[in-house]
């Protein structure tokens, strides 16, 4: 038997867009990231918790414009959200999917198994 467990935490990060055409100020957030991992047994729940945080370590008060991993792409909620997919992905967990909320109305979904 296998269940789902989603867990929530919080972060502080600050970034800009760097667009053909517009730049953006740099500017900051308390951000948010949710991610729900299938689990085969209750014990698993520590891993899962120990790989989010570790992923939060990377992000929390960091200009994310600056990230070896963003390097390229622009740190938009979407891409943290794939980061943060595949970064589960690496741990051994079976992540279903990681939301990314970056401010009250607005947050961007990566699903495991959906390319891009």
């Amino acid at each position: 038997m296998s269940f789902t467990l989603s867990l929530r935490r919080p972060f502080v990060a600050d970034h800009f867009h760097d667009l053909p055409g517009f730049q953006e100020d740099r500017h900051g957030h308390n951000w948010e990231v949710e991610a729900a991992v299938e689990l085969a047994r209750e014990a698993d729940e520590s891993a899962f918790a120990a790989a989010l945080e570790a992923w939060v370590r990377q992000v929390d008060y960091r200009l994310l414009n600056e990230l070896p991993a963003l390097a390229g792409r622009n740190p938009t909620a979407e891409a943290l959200a794939e980061w943060a997919l595949r970064e589960l992905q690496a741990s051994a967990l079976r992540p279903q999917w990681v939301k990314i909320r970056e401010k009250a109305n607005y947050w961007a979904l990566c699903r495991a198994g959906v390319d891009r």
